[in-house]
């Protein structure tokens, strides 16, 4: 080949990398600078020239979307840390009965619910006073009155585990227990953002697998000290004397919200409520 051809393909192939170069270096870090004061060039479709009139329709803004500037130097969401997850409580032996420490303290717990018929005029007494209870709700009460369950929580109560059905425990295979938790739990999160802490087991009945798998789904078990036996309808006076009969610095008292006729657990509460105030008893909910 003469030297003067070869010498052209030389000069030719040089000029080929060069602007290859130079486009990578522009589609990885954007448009080069502008004079200031210059209006922007319009971008037009791949190939087009400087100047070129931009292309119309819903593949030119999708191309708009995703111009490499756009997109490419994202951070990688598979490096980012960790979402944080709670800590998992031991597994106990026995439930809690009462609370420690607390001073001249109470908590009212209130099982079954929410009800629609009942529930409400709880929230309002306690409200009245000024007061936060704990409400262990089952979960096919709950899935079916999810705006009770964010009222319980914008008024500061604690939502707990009671299980889905209301079954005897120890009756049930392992399997059949984490069903029953495990789905109680997932439509409290799904309602209020946050899985329940604490949960009790139906009629107080715990076995070694409630106390394992309430565990993994990160609860405490929490039992009670004071039972008003309130799904028994006693009589409003009975249930009254026995809150406050029992009432003593950490004691968890027992009643129901649902589950039957709660009539009376509602007009008790209005009547010992008060009492227990004025007797210099702070009615609270344990921390986690």
């Amino acid at each position: 080949m003469p030297y003067g051809r070869r010498a052209v393909l030389r000069l030719a192939a040089a000029l080929g990398a060069t602007a290859t170069l130079g486009y990578l270096a522009v589609d990885r870090f954007g448009e080069p600078e502008r004079p200031a004061g210059a209006a922007p060039a319009p971008q037009g479709p791949p190939g087009a020239g400087p100047g070129a009139a931009p292309a119309a329709g819903p593949q030119a803004a999708r191309a708009a979307r995703l111009h490499p500037s756009s997109y490419r130097l994202q951070p990688m969401t598979a490096y980012a840390p960790p979402a944080f997850r709670r800590a998992v409580p031991p597994v106990r032996r026995r439930p809690f009965l009462s609370m420690s420490g607390v001073g001249r303290s109470m908590v009212l717990s209130f099982d079954d619910g929410p009800d629609p018929r009942y529930t409400p005029a709880i929230l309002e007494t306690l409200r009245r006073y000024e007061c936060r209870a704990m409400f262990f709700v089952c979960g096919e009460m709950a899935v079916e009155n999810p705006d009770l369950l964010r009222e319980m929580a914008a008024d500061g109560h604690v939502v707990g585990n009671h299980s889905w059905s209301h079954p005897l425990i120890p009756k049930l295979r392992p399997s059949r227990i984490r069903d029953e938790l495990g789905s109680t739990s997932e439509v409290v999160e799904r309602t209020l953002g946050a899985a329940p802490l604490w949960y009790r087991a139906p009629y107080g009945a715990w076995n070694r697998h409630s106390f394992e798998i309430g565990a993994e789904l990160g609860m405490e078990p929490l039992a009670w000290t004071v039972d008003t036996l309130d799904w028994k309808e006693p009589g409003t006076g009975t249930i009254v004397r026995r809150v406050l009969d029992g009432a003593a610095p950490g004691a968890v008292v027992l009643s129901h919200d649902a589950g039957g006729d709660r009539s009376q657990s509602v007009a008790a509460l209005r009547r010992y409520l008060p009492e227990l105030l004025d007797s210099g008893y702070h009615i609270t909910v344990p921390r986690r």
